[in-house]
């Protein structure tokens, strides 16, 4: 190797150059960086240019909320698609859903003009632009609402009226919460005090959803999915599980589903009307105990509370809970996919109540028998069954 090569950079290994955008997001000189990093000055403007040039004061360490991509992950987009890495392979490396990948490259330039700091900058000039309420820019949709509180309309019925008058006006459409947030966020003095009053509430200041996220407590105890064995992960080794509710008509039944990570297999727990943690635990316990103990590995879940309990179900199965982060559904991959074919046979909107454990594993069994393109069009059965010999 030539010296001349190593000071431009060109040998520098991916984490030294995330490290350099890192400290250059940080606002350090390119000197200051070269010395931290051990490497020429050459070196950091090279690594800095092929991410889109120095990040702009207006992006650098700027607070944000951790569902919004940072700077690094914006380059590791970038280094995959010189890789020619599918937007799926990004996705999983960056622990992403593969959507926010693709919405990401397309409003920065597509594939072929994509940088990581031009795309990070444009997210902080959007962030820091001024988005005034829909009622402070369409006067004609302000008089419509203000008429209406007055006439003691409740927001949802505001809403719902405005979408029969006006079906082809987009102009004359609002959100219920829109109209909260007019009321008790950005309103002041005698609008508030005018309109609030004719609320059935009558509140002048607005009172939290106890299922809000500021006050959802946390499942004592929980284990992250961050700490879920590599092994998990490869779906190399049996035994480890993904688990969900599928849920009937008005949020009034609902269905347990396992899945097994490497087959696919697939079983269901019948709950009729009750998802209160004890009854969803002890009936996925008892479909879990009754597995050979190499298929009782762990269970995925996400930060619903039917599984609050999961101490005990730990005890009572020996299997691990790990629970999934927040809205991150594709953390639970293979249980989303099966929540998806299971609609065939229970439709959303219909009462699940009225399925039996016989009818459930009737299901299952049909499930079971079909070829996956995932597992080179074997079934799940077929993948069980090799695994079990």
């Amino acid at each position: 190797m030539k010296v001349n090569d190593y000071a431009s950079g060109k040998w520098l290994k991916h984490p030294q150059r995330l490290r350099i955008l890192d400290l250059s997001a940080a606002g350090l000189t390119r000197h200051e960086i070269a010395r931290e990093c051990g490497c020429s000055e050459t070196s950091v403007s090279r690594v800095v240019a092929a991410a889109g040039g120095r990040p702009s004061r207006r992006s650098r360490r700027r607070s944000r909320s951790a569902k919004q991509l940072s700077l690094i992950e914006r380059e590791e987009i970038r280094v995959g698609l010189v890789r020619g890495e599918s937007m799926r392979k990004i996705a999983r490396r960056i622990s992403r859903s593969a959507s926010t990948i693709s919405r990401e490259i397309k409003r920065n330039g597509g594939p072929a003009g994509y940088k990581a700091t031009v795309a990070d900058d444009r997210a902080s000039r959007l962030m820091e632009r001024a988005k005034p309420s829909k009622l402070v820019s369409y006067p004609k949709l302000r008089r419509k609402v203000r008429q209406w509180l007055r006439d003691d309309l409740s927001p949802e019925q505001i809403s719902g009226r405005l979408k029969r008058l006006y079906p082809n006006d987009p102009e004359m459409r609002i959100a219920p919460e829109t109209i909260y947030q007019s009321l008790y966020v950005q309103s002041r003095g005698r609008f508030r005090t005018d309109l609030t009053k004719h609320l059935r509430t009558g509140r002048s200041q607005r009172k939290p959803h106890p299922d809000s996220p500021s006050t959802r407590g946390r499942i004592a105890g929980m284990i992250n999915i961050s700490e879920r064995p590599a092994e998990v992960e490869d779906r190399a080794v049996p035994g480890h599980w993904e688990g969900d509710l599928i849920v009937g008509k008005a949020n009034g039944s609902f269905i347990g589903t396992l899945v097994e990570r490497k087959t696919r297999f697939v079983m269901l727990t019948y709950l009729g009307a009750d998802s209160r943690s004890q009854t969803v635990c002890g009936a996925v316990a008892e479909k879990i105990v009754d597995l050979p103990e190499m298929l009782r590995k762990s269970l995925t879940w996400d930060q619903g509370s039917e599984m609050s309990k999961h101490a005990a179900f730990s005890v009572a199965t020996d299997v691990e809970v790990f629970f999934c982060d927040p809205h991150s559904p594709w953390q639970r991959g293979s249980n989303e996919n099966t929540n998806g074919l299971l609609r065939q046979y229970f439709p959303k909107g219909s009462d699940l109540a009225v399925h039996g454990q016989v009818e459930l594993d009737l299901v299952a069994a049909k499930l079971n028998r079909r070829p996956r393109a995932t597992l080179d069009f074997m079934t799940p059965a077929e993948k069980m069954s090799e695994v079990l010999r």
